[in-house]
This record gives structure tokens, sequence and C-alpha cells, in this order.
């Protein structure tokens, strides 16, 4: 269970760097096309094999690494527009409850095991990210039923990206191969990436800063361990993938906010805490 503790701490941390990214008014659509580039290098230093960047076209994961990188660059703008259009708290909740579809996945693919304690878990883990995201500042928005569609695509896009993660670890990749595997992932988002920013350089004008760059490094090397420790964890013997996507989700959610109150003094409301009990709770429940 070492590499999903590692895999919870380090995405946690990833809160704490975008926080940093708005103080020191950061481009984070640039940030995250570099990071997609440092993530990629590191991985094919990281790795015990070396796959020539020529042969990784033909390895049975190819396709699956290329879905994934376009799910995470994609998805990751959805993500935005989530927060500027419905809330912070609206776009974490939809990311983070999509847990049920791999849950879901999970059970009916792979026969994993179910009983009342798991669901009862799993239940309170759903009421927990809810609980602890929902803050009254982003009430303040206006509603529009147009703004419900991205909520919708961010909570089946997040659902997709560990569905596939976890049947295309489970089916093509090796255990040697996993490191690769991560860094084609992050490769693949960085092409399309600058595919998407050359788009807006022809039809925006937007400028280009080393603080940028500076700001993808610094998130690419904890980005690039969050998502093969994750892949590792999956690979754990007899560790069913519908509590470790749960208690993964739910850890991450409790710890960004335990992260928001102690770095950058952020208000918790009386139903934030409770959040954080219930959360406590249904992570003892699944791991017992």
């Amino acid at each position: 269970m070492i590499y999903l503790v590692l895999s919870i701490l380090i995405s946690s941390s990833l809160y704490v760097i975008f926080k940093y990214f708005e103080i020191f008014k950061v481009d984070t659509f640039q940030a995250i096309i570099f990071n997609y580039a440092v993530a990629f290098g590191i991985g094919n230093l990281y790795s015990d094999v070396k796959v020539p960047i020529q042969e990784i076209p033909s390895q049975p994961w190819f396709y699956g690494a290329i879905a994934l990188g376009f799910l995470f660059i994609t998805i990751f703008n959805v993500m935005a527009l989530t927060s500027q259009k419905n809330g912070l708290s609206v776009a974490s909740v939809s990311g983070r409850m999509s847990v049920v579809i791999p849950i879901t996945f999970g059970i009916v693919l792979y026969n994993e095991s179910i009983n009342i304690v798991k669901v009862l878990g799993i239940l309170l883990a759903l009421v927990a990210v809810y609980l602890t995201s929902v803050k009254k500042t982003d009430g303040n928005k206006e509603f529009k039923i147009s703004y419900l569609l991205y909520p919708v695509i961010l909570f089946f896009g997040s659902g997709a990206i560990d569905t596939l993660l976890k049947f295309t670890e489970i089916n093509y990749v090796k255990d040697s191969h996993v490191s690769v595997f991560s860094s084609s992932i992050f490769g693949i988002a960085f092409i399309l990436g600058i595919v998407f920013m050359l788009v807006q350089v022809f039809t925006k004008n937007i400028s280009f800063s080393w603080r940028n760059i500076v700001a993808g490094i610094v998130l690419g090397i904890p980005n690039f361990f969050s998502i093969d420790f994750l892949i590792r964890a999956l690979k754990t013997e007899g560790v069913e993938s519908s509590i470790l996507f749960t208690i993964n989700n739910v850890s991450i959610v409790l710890l960004t906010t335990i992260f928001g109150l102690l770095f950058f003094k952020e208000k918790l409301e009386n139903r934030n805490w409770l959040g954080i009990g219930v959360a406590v709770i249904s992570i003892l429940l699944i791991t017992l």
C-alpha cells in the first residue's frame, strides 16, 4: 500500500502548487503543457526498461496511452471551465465523485467483492467528498442550464480516465513497463497540448514567459510520480481497484482541504468539518 500512500500525498501536493500558480500569476495552461514534457522526460530516465521512442507505437498499451493522453489534456481544460463557470467546489465534487464509474466497472468486469460494509464505506466516501468540497462562496454565481454541461463532462471524463487506466494496466502493461507507459501518456498529452496552444497563438494574442516554463518543471516532477505510483498501486496483489480508487479520491479531497487550512488559511464551514469526519470513517470502513 506504500505506492497508494505516496500517490495520495503527491497528488494532494499538486493542489498547493496550483494555489501558488495563482499567487505568482502563472499561466496555468502553459505550465500544464510544459509539465507534460517534463513528466515524459522523467519517466524515460526513471524507467529501468528503456524503450526507444520509435518502438513505443508498437507496444500493446500504446492505444490506451493515446486515449489517456487525450483525456488528460481535454479534461484539464474542462476542469478549468467548470471552475470558472460553476465554482471550485462543483469542479472538485464532479471530478472526485466520478469514482463511482471505475468502482462499478471493477465490480462488473473484474468480479470484485461487494458487501454491506464496503457499499456503506463507498457511499460515505461520496457524501464526504460533497460535504468537504462545497462552500457557500461558490453559490454566488448565476445559474444557467448550459453550465450543467461542464460538470457532466468532467464527471464522465474523470471516471473514464480511472477506468481506462485500470483496464490498460491490467491487460497490457507489464510491471517493468509501468514508467514507460506513464511517461508515454504525458508525452502524448504534451503533443496534443502543443497543438491546442498553437491554435490559441493563431486565434488569440497570447504571450510566453519563462515563469510558465519554470512552473511546468515544478509541476511535472510530482505529477509524473502521482500517476506512476497510482499505476503501481493498481498492480498490488490482493487490493481491489474499487477499494483503491475510493481511498485514493476521498483521501486527496481530505488532504487538500487540510492543506488549504494549514497553508492558505482557508476557512472551513461546519459541513466541511463534518465531511472530514465522514471521510475518515469511510476510509476506516473500506480498509478494514
